[in-house]
């Protein structure tokens, strides 16, 4: 299959795009952003390169020019994950890039005749609600505060009402705490995962201090790749929305001492009284998981990299491949 990937340079994007390229198909990664010279150097060992076209996904024309082209799938993961300092400075952004800009790429979807869009959302989309419930399934009512989590939920909401309108099949995924390969900062990411900045502190020779020790079903982006490739090449999904994730608890602390275990000398801890860490675990409390009920029991999909494994593959990544970020 000849497949686009709107935000096709970032982490995600890269890591979607070698899981596809691995498994035969064609990839064109569009982005405003370029792609690294190691990601470069990676994707030749597929014996087929992506298309990298440089461009900005709220650049209308743009997005048709390049849907016109022909694609069996499109996947939409172009997004900015904003706090609160940028929600204050500069919401319109926010909402153009999270949101806006998705219409003209649906709407350019289905005068094409795109097979299938996979619209990448976030487990944020749930907000308040995922701190009041011991597992978050898709069926759950969503409560969303920042601008990221409600640009997420209603990039679901609009993907499934034109799916209905048009007889489309658009699929909204949504993806858990997300850390691994090719993460770096690109100016639409505000905060880097735990583990990132983790891997961060141990390559600057400090500690890694984290607040509390950070419970979440984290996944690695490999995981999200692998299961994003079934979406793409499944026959006839039964549902308009998905769960990707781990199913399982571990925290960032746990992870960043295995990362430790491998880097004799570096240390992962709790901060202690009064100091201030120096690893953003991005809530104040600790998110419920998200069910993985669905992928598991209609594709027979599970994640492959539990706490240890990723911090391993992950330590591997970066010998090889963390100086051409």
């Amino acid at each position: 299959m000849n497949i686009l990937i709107f935000g096709g340079t970032g982490f995600v994007g890269i890591n979607i795009a070698s899981a596809l390229l691995a498994r035969g198909h064609a990839v064109t990664l569009f982005d405003r952003g370029a792609l690294p010279r190691a990601a470069a150097q990676a994707f030749a060992g597929f014996g087929r390169a992506p298309d990298v076209i440089e461009s900005d996904v709220t650049d209308a024309l743009a997005v048709e020019t390049v849907v016109a082209r022909g694609f069996d799938a499109i996947i939409l993961g172009a997004t900015i994950t904003a706090g609160p300092a940028r929600e204050a400075a500069d919401p319109q952004s926010i909402l153009q890039v999270n949101l806006m800009a998705q219409v003209p790429i649906l709407m350019a979807a289905h005068r094409h005749g795109v097979r299938r869009v996979i619209n990448l959302s976030s487990g944020s989309a749930l907000g308040a609600a995922a701190f009041r419930h011991a597992l978050l399934d898709e069926e759950l009512p969503c409560e969303p505060v920042s601008l990221y989590a409600i640009t997420k939920h209603a990039s679901e909401k609009v993907a499934a009402r034109l799916a209905a309108l048009w007889q489309a099949d658009f699929i909204s995924v949504r993806l858990s705490a997300v850390f691994g390969p090719w993460e770096r900062a690109t100016g639409v990411r505000d905060t880097l995962s735990p583990q990132m900045q983790i891997v961060d502190a141990l390559h600057r020779k400090k500690e890694a201090v984290v607040a509390r020790p950070g419970v979440r079903d984290w996944i690695y982006a490999p995981d999200v790749a692998d299961a994003v490739v079934v979406l793409v090449e499944a026959a006839k999904p039964k549902h308009g929305l998905y769960n990707i994730s781990t199913g399982r608890e571990w925290t960032a602390l746990q992870w960043g001492q295995h990362l430790a275990d491998l880097n004799p000398g570096f240390v992962c801890r709790l901060a202690g009284p009064g100091e201030n860490p120096n690893v953003d675990l991005h809530t104040d409390a600790d998110r419920a998981p998200l069910s993985v009920a669905r992928m598991a029991e209609e594709f027979g999909w599970r994640a492959r990299f539990d706490c240890a494994d990723s911090a391993a593959d992950l330590n591997d990544w970066w010998m090889r491949h963390g100086e051409g970020l």
